[in-house]
């Protein structure tokens, strides 16, 4: 069915310009009514993310907030509201609440004034903040951050399809945006196999070699089973230095390691605040390894291309014995280990905050595989050939996601709007599927909401 369209009047719906004729529009103070319920007893803490999930903090993690020891000023919400994330909404913290709870007063807690659907007007404010409306509508305030209250909200025009064209919406873009989420999740789960497969042949090479070794001996490291007849075993400190060389000055380029490797950091700008002072910070050469032994959960280890300065908190070392070591055979040893955590288990900290540290001399003592050095040169190659080929996979994989993130994107735009005309259309039965999201883009800050 052809849509006939309005311009929106006077550009009352600046990130819109055009709306279906039979569409209204009206302020959302008119339409929404921001409630301020008492908490009960036994009310949860519920939380709104940055995915649009509004929910139980339960049913999504426990751990990462900064707990609240009084309640006082939080309210009552119930399953149907819908929730706003005063500053967060322009990431897209808003939906509709699926469980009864109590929540921060950072959060709108908002009930429908007229005949609404509270999960179209979900979709149409994720929709608002993508396109960045919700962001140009801050005065004042740290970037990255919104400043969405409800009198803010209230003073917004808002188009109203008529109600059953609401929830036709509704049903249509679940459908859709399930079907797309499967797609998705089926390509991430083959992302997430094939680097389980490319860990396990880089696993094997540098403790069997590469091809498998079919003669071998107890290896008596506790991390390795076995190790092919002819290999050696022995430790880091035998091949190995760490001298921390520190800086003194500052005017050179600072490294910083990530999961991905070593890089150039800019600390020109840094969120807007001076650079910190790089005096104390340690030398590292190319060819040096450098570690971040402070976060053996998520931190990462590679050999460096530059020659700079890197954190204090790292652990640089170099190769001394070149005769009988290869720098990319080892490099693949302690990725390895990394990976598969056992760095973890020869650490000190606090396990409950995630951040061990690995002691000098814990490290200094860790049993290695010692192969031949032209065994240590096939494997080296044999891993970069393995790990190349998978992420070539990946990032074909990769780029699929992108393509089907974006159709999903421009789906929910045009028919949230009334660009894509859906009235006709027979949604059949289907299983709701969600997107997996990653904590980080999770996006509830606990002690933003505190300061509130």
């Amino acid at each position: 069915m052809n849509v006939i369209e309005q311009r929106c009047p006077e550009m009352k719906i600046p990130w819109v310009q055009t709306i279906p004729d039979h569409w209204e529009i009206h302020k959302a103070k008119n339409m929404f009514i921001k409630q301020n319920r008492s908490v009960h007893e036994d009310d949860e803490v519920v939380t709104c993310f940055r995915d649009g999930m509004v929910t139980l903090r339960k049913n999504r993690r426990v751990t990462g907030f900064t707990e609240s020891t009084q309640w006082s000023g939080y309210q009552g919400v119930r399953k149907g509201d819908l929730v706003i994330h005063i500053m967060d909404a322009f990431a897209g913290s808003m939906g509709v609440s699926d469980s009864d709870g109590k929540s921060t007063p950072v959060y709108n807690v908002c009930t429908a004034k007229i005949d609404l659907n509270n999960y179209y007007y979900a979709y149409l404010l994720r929709e608002m903040a993508r396109a960045g409306y919700i962001q140009s509508l801050n005065r004042g305030i740290r970037e990255r951050s919104s400043d969405f209250r409800f009198e803010v909200f209230a003073g917004l025009f808002l188009p109203i399809p008529p109600r059953c064209e609401q929830d036709q919406i509704v049903r249509y873009l679940n459908w859709k945006v399930s079907q797309i989420n499967k797609l998705i999740n089926a390509k991430r789960q083959q992302i997430k196999l094939l680097r389980e497969y490319s860990l396990a042949c880089i696993n094997d090479a540098i403790s069997l070699g590469a091809p498998k070794s079919t003669h071998n001996k107890d290896s008596k490291i506790p991390w390795i089973d076995n190790l092919p007849n002819n290999w050696k075993t022995s430790i880091i400190k035998k091949h190995f230095c760490i001298e921390k060389r520190i800086a003194k000055k500052e005017g050179y380029d600072v490294i910083s390691i990530t999961q991905k490797g070593l890089k150039i950091k800019d600390i020109s700008i840094n969120e807007g605040q001076m650079a910190v002072n790089y005096s104390n910070y340690q030398f590292v050469n190319p060819g040096d390894y450098a570690m971040n032994h402070m976060d053996l959960l998520t931190g990462y280890i590679d050999i460096s291309k530059y020659h700079g300065v890197t954190s204090p908190d790292y652990r640089v070392f170099c190769l001394t014995d070149k005769e009988n070591c290869m720098s990319e055979y080892y490099l693949r040893v302690f990725q390895v280990c990394y990976k598969r955590k056992i760095f973890y288990g020869y650490g000190r900290g606090a396990a409950s905050h995630g951040r061990w540290r690995l002691p000098k001399v814990n490290f200094l003592n860790f049993q290695i595989p010692l192969p031949p050095i032209n065994e240590q040169r096939i494997i080296a190659n044999y891993c970069h050939h393995v790990e190349t080929t998978i992420q070539n996979a990946v990032t074909a994989l990769d780029n699929e996601i992108g393509l089907l993130s974006e159709y999903r994107t421009r789906l929910i735009s045009e028919v949230v709007t009334g660009k894509r005309d859906v009235r006709d259309i027979v949604v059949p039965e289907y299983e709701t599927v969600e997107e997996p999201v990653d904590d980080i883009i999770m996006g509830d800050n606990e002690n933003e909401e505190a300061e509130e």
